[in-house]
């Protein structure tokens, strides 16, 4: 998969779809790679132009071992798209992946189309738990977290009924670098977007699970609550990484969204 450089680092990145079609970037969780959104893509295929990518950190994106703001990983994407030459985009986050959309469409309004905000949160407290957590990352490594990780990415029916999904999803989360993980934890600790979503004017689709222990309806709900142009949806029979265990869910909501968006575009 192809490299390009952006803000000093070097980011591996998936464009797809038709050359003229709207395009739609997906940010991906803390611990996942682009590959995260795989069973979701075949219900935007053929109508939109897709592009994923590695945060910072993950996967085959390079790491930077330094203090990292949210912020960062918003300016992360913006630099991706003009790299690639993307004036606009319908905006996709998942958790971590949330959180950078949230910053980057309130920063820059004029970027996002829309914005969809799934299993994510504005503020994800305490600031302990997550250096504790970058802490076990720096000296263990990831395969230390892997296992109550995928205990809250996944309802114990799907982790039974799709193990080779979730062993996938393991193998890719315990190869995360460490420093990688450890640096988006800290920004998570230290985040606070609840006093921006008021500037985010996109239209907005925020998608919870109804089993997720890690960011429940609750938080989607505030989330709602700031955001002029927000809906939300709850999915049922799932937990954190929505997108994965019930992508054919997901995968039609969010067509079902952009598709309405683009039809009342001028």
């Amino acid at each position: 998969m192809p490299q390009i450089a952006v803000r000093g680092l070097e980011l591996r990145y998936v464009l797809e779809g038709p050359d003229d079609a709207p395009v739609v970037a997906f940010s991906n969780s803390l611990g996942a790679t682009l590959e995260m959104w795989d069973a979701l893509l075949p219900a935007l295929a053929g109508r939109f132009r897709t592009l994923r990518y590695d945060t910072r950190g993950h996967g085959g994106s390079e790491t930077s071992d330094r203090p990292t703001e949210i912020a960062d990983l918003a300016g992360d994407l913006a630099g991706l798209l003009d790299a690639l030459a993307i004036g606009r985009a319908h905006l996709v986050g998942l958790s971590l992946g949330g959180m950078t959309v949230q910053a980057l469409a309130s920063a820059e309004p004029e970027r996002a189309v829309s914005a969809t905000l799934m299993a994510t949160a504005a503020h994800l407290p305490t600031a302990q738990t997550w250096n504790a957590r970058a802490a076990t990352a720096r000296s263990q490594g990831t395969g230390a977290l892997v296992d109550a990780t995928l205990a809250r990415w996944f309802t114990p029916a799907f982790a039974q009924h799709a193990p080779e999904t979730v062993q996938a999803v393991r193998e890719r989360f315990i190869a995360c670098d460490r420093a990688g993980y450890a640096v988006c934890c800290e920004a998570i600790g230290r985040m606070d977007l609840r006093p921006a979503l008021s500037a985010i004017t996109a239209p907005t689709l925020v998608m919870a699970g109804r089993d997720d222990p890690s960011t429940p309806p609750a938080m989607a709900e505030e989330i709602c609550a700031g955001i002029a142009q927000a809906e939300l949806v709850v999915l049922p029979r799932a937990a954190h990484l929505l997108a994965v265990e019930r992508a054919d869910a997901a995968g039609l909501y969010l067509r079902a969204f952009l598709d309405r968006i683009e039809t009342a575009r001028p």
